[in-house]
């Protein structure tokens, strides 16, 4: 059963059907909580569900969907306990649903069975046999709910101070950080895209892509992420100027990928791809700017 694709895309989506009906109900039980609390407990209670789930299955990569659904049944769900619409939540809630719904497509697209996972959790479940299902709770699940908790704060805080009639300026600020959202989102489909073509024709070869978007960055994937929640701050900004100090999500999630992700994927893609020494001498992680030749 494991090995069946199709089942195994039935038996998550009903995980997450049921990990979003628990994150309602806490969010209504502790209803006389600030809403940032109320936020977190719901997060957190769906977040332990999953997990737990991967457990008894045998895989972590239950988790995977996690950050990209969350955030559109968080903000959606937001939406509707404040009752209210208005061009900035039109906004908020396009970028987030563009985003995540062409994240888990990326997902599905990737996902082979419940009988395979990420190499990464292959890679700590080698590492720390003994105390995995720990690594897989705190690393896994429970520390990348926290980042997408505090990037998801400021569109939180859009959607609660949003108002009918704004001024030019505040609606101008709204929409740059739309349009750093919406550039993100494409730019990494882009590279997505790209990523998959170049597997297509390279299968069973341990090749470096060096084409397209791939050519400027290492991780352009990884950069159009980061991008998106900068975004997405940039629009609160707009609204509600006196949470700047949530700045503290998109720099969480910047600093996951400096300090997790890109290290973690060029140490293997050292391991397993001949020359990629060079093309870490030549291309910049991030940032779409030659290195110069020594």
């Amino acid at each position: 059963m494991k090995q069946s694709r199709k089942i195994g895309f039935v038996i998550i989506a009903a995980i997450y059907i049921i990990a979003a009906a628990i994150g309602v109900a806490m969010f209504l039980v502790f209803k006389d909580l600030h809403i940032f609390l109320r936020i977190l407990i719901a997060d957190v209670s769906a977040t332990v569900f999953v997990f737990l789930t991967g457990v008894v299955l045998r895989n972590a990569s239950v988790y995977d969907p996690y950050w990209s659904v969350a955030p559109i049944v968080i903000l959606t769900g937001l939406t509707i306990h404040y009752a209210k619409i208005d061009a900035s939540i039109i906004l908020i809630l396009h970028a987030v649903w563009f985003w995540g719904v062409r994240l888990t497509y990326n997902w599905a697209y990737t996902f082979k069975n419940l009988g395979t996972q990420d190499w990464r959790y292959d890679h700590f479940k080698r590492r720390f046999p003994r105390i995995f299902q720990l690594v897989s709770f705190v690393g896994i699940n429970m520390f990348p709910t926290i980042v997408v908790y505090l990037c998801l704060l400021p569109a939180a805080t859009l959607i609660e101070n949003s108002i009918s009639s704004m001024p030019m300026l505040i609606l101008l600020i709204v929409q740059l950080g739309f349009m750093i959202c919406t550039w993100s989102a494409t730019l990494q489909l882009i590279s997505d895209l790209e990523m998959h073509r170049f597997r297509r024709e390279n299968a069973g070869k341990n090749r470096i892509i060096r084409t397209g978007l791939w050519k400027y960055s290492r991780h352009p994937n990884y950069l159009f992420e980061i991008t998106m929640w900068w975004g997405v701050y940039i629009m609160m900004l707009g609204v509600a100027p006196q949470m700047w100090f949530l700045i503290i999500g998109p720099i969480a999630n910047t600093l996951l990928f400096l300090i997790v992700s890109i290290p973690l994927a060029d140490r293997r893609n050292r391991d397993i791809r001949p020359g990629f020494e060079v093309y870490m001498k030549e291309t910049r992680s991030l940032l779409p700017i030659r290195k110069r030749k020594v």
